[in-house]
């Protein structure tokens, strides 16, 4: 009997061997894909087979023949974005397996740490601002659609995850990224076509974490050891994410990436321009865009009281080299959030309002790739800062102000510094017509040398362009 039985398990054995066809879960049924483009879409089947794809939406069919390991990929043609349902059929020869429910229109990746992966409900103690609101608003399950990776770790690259694409409605915007969900939001009002999002992030991840180990290890401070691995907190272990979440999505068609990342390596800024550059250049060749032609949109980590208290501001130096790496990265982007913490927010990691980040980030892409010229997107930023003649005023030079600021009074967040270089707060400063500068005193200072504006951990400011963007952080000295 013994004997009887190891020769059906492994007959049965070997029948589970052989391959069934199967659409990656990704590109299953309710997907999103990126309208008027070449579309991949992969998964499944027996070593060498010959594969056929055939698109409702034209009727054409793609044919392909399945890799050694019985991966098969092809690109299809899209439409014109609309919410008309399409399907796919997909078949080689002994088995055939649809997609149904399909629509087009744009497609973004969302990645980075906890507050890209905040959803709509919330963290313990962190709610999201005003979230019951879109939580109760009539199912938009045809307008936005999410892909949400679940989290999990792997040494070594992976081929699937376990998720599928859902709609927006009531049972389903609370599992949803908050910021990713008022992105597509935004984008869906004024695209009037479907956004769907991929959804890739991990709860306190580092930038290394979203880095394949080849790189990691011409960095000479990264222990790839994996006993070494095993005993940091699972949130900063190195590349276990990027194996397990997003190698299993990579070469997903989408428009463009947004990112909210940076809390995980403050402490590391010196190191953060280079290794964000060399992230965001490998997930572009993950995607095959030679030509950085897919844009990358960072956020600004938002104020917050560093702890244990230490006297240097780890996280403006952090901000300080998140703003230098959005000019430095090809097609990159920056939008600042200086301005959407309150007070008693100061311990928390996890700000409430995600509404606004989500909708500024939304304006960067209408403005940069859909054409929307007249939706403002780039935040004032400081460039140059000189001592008015005759005065014992400084003048500083901010970016994006065509049309000025948006106070001179009650200013938040403003300090001036003398020679001694003490920090004096300042509450009013006057922005001139013409030059277009900042002018700005302080009683207590005759000789000023330098200015700061919401510079520190948890130093919020409330300064504005017309349009109604913040004034980035900055810290900037005379010229001499």
């Amino acid at each position: 009997m013994k004997r009887i039985l190891s020769i059906i398990l492994l007959i049965c054995s070997c029948f589970a061997m052989e391959a069934k066809l199967a659409l990656s879960n990704i590109c299953k049924d309710g997907m999103v894909l990126q309208q008027n483009t070449k579309a991949n879409i992969w998964g499944w089947s027996d070593p060498r087979a010959k594969v056929t794809v055939t698109t409702s939406w034209d009727g054409k069919e793609y044919t392909c023949k399945a890799d050694k390991d019985g991966r098969w990929s092809v690109a299809v043609l899209t439409p014109a974005g609309s919410y008309q349902a399409y399907g796919l059929k997909v078949t080689d020869g002994k088995e055939t397996v649809t997609a149904e429910d399909i629509l087009v229109g744009e497609v973004w990746l969302a990645s980075g740490q906890s507050n890209m992966e905040m959803p709509m409900r919330g963290f313990y103690n962190c709610p999201v601002e005003n979230a019951l609101d879109y939580v109760c608003a009539p199912p938009a399950t045809d307008k936005i659609r999410m892909f949400t990776v679940p989290i999990k770790q792997s040494y070594e690259p992976l081929n699937e995850v376990d998720a599928q694409w859902k709609g927006a409605e009531s049972n389903t915007i609370p599992d949803m990224s908050a910021t990713a969900f008022f992105f597509a939001h935004r984008l869906n009002q004024m695209l009037d076509i479907p956004v769907g999002i991929v959804s890739c992030a991990y709860g306190g991840a580092r930038i290394e974490s979203w880095t394949p180990k080849e790189i990691l290890e011409t960095y000479p401070d990264e222990n790839l050891d994996p006993a070494h691995i095993e005993s940091m907190p699972h949130y900063h272990r190195p590349y276990l994410a990027y194996n397990a979440m997003l190698n299993p999505v990579k070469g997903y068609t989408i428009k463009g990436f947004i990112w909210y990342q940076g809390c995980s390596n403050v402490g590391r800024h010196e190191q953060f321009v280079e290794r964000m550059d060399n992230m965001v250049s490998h997930w572009r060749e993950c995607w095959n865009d030679k030509d950085a032609e897919l844009p990358f949109y960072m956020v600004e980590i938002a104020p917050y009281r560093n702890k244990p208290h230490t006297d240097v501001p780890y996280y403006a130096l952090l901000r300080e080299a998140q703003h230098k790496a959005a000019h430095e990265i090809a097609n990159c982007g920056i939008i600042v959030t200086n301005d959407l913490v309150r007070s008693y927010e100061q311990d928390n990691i996890h700000p409430a309002k995600k509404k606004e980040v989500g909708e500024r980030l939304a304006y960067m892409a209408l403005n940069r790739n859909y054409g929307f010229n007249r939706v403002a997107c780039d935040s004032p930023e400081a460039v140059r800062c000189y001592r008015m003649a005759n005065s014992c005023e400084l003048a500083v030079e901010l970016t994006n102000t065509s049309n000025g600021l948006n106070r001179w009074m009650e200013i938040e967040g403003l300090e001036v510094a003398g020679s001694e270089g003490i920090l004096y707060p300042v509450t009013y400063a006057y922005f001139e017509w013409e030059p277009k500068v900042l002018r700005i005193r302080s009683e207590f200072v005759w000789d000023p040398c330098e200015v700061r504006y919401g510079w520190g951990d948890f130093k919020p400011g409330n300064l504005k362009n017309v349009e109604g963007l913040p004034v980035a952080p900055f810290r900037i000295r005379a010229e001499k």
